[in-house]
């Protein structure tokens, strides 16, 4: 078992000035938190894994293969391995936890 507390994955991710923290990877799949400054630009590819955010904080919509949907706490998007996405018009500091099935590649 392994256990995690939300404010110190934050506090972590501030210290390493890191968009993206992974904290947990086994086989079966791998978590992190991922955070976009307001008005700033999401410069992420497509994954060869499944995906789900769960938005903590913030407002932006996410673009999945052209497709708009809002993102704001409480949101679960489900993304499809190898289609193009990314947050746009981030207008709030935008947190969420990331799931990958499985495990994303390094």
């Amino acid at each position: 078992m392994q256990a995690f507390q939300l404010h110190e994955l934050e506090n972590l991710a501030t210290e390493q000035r890191s968009r993206y923290l992974e904290f947990l990877r086994v086989p079966a799949m791998s978590m992190g938190l991922y955070r976009l400054s307001a008005g700033s630009q999401d410069t992420q590819a497509p994954h060869k894994q499944d995906e789900v955010y769960y938005v903590l904080a913030g407002k932006a919509k996410l673009k999945v293969n052209g497709n708009l949907e809002l993102a704001t706490p409480g949101s679960l998007l489900y993304v499809e391995a190898n289609l193009p996405h990314q947050f746009v018009d981030i207008e709030e500091d935008l947190e969420a936890l990331v799931f990958f099935a499985p495990a994303e590649e390094s």
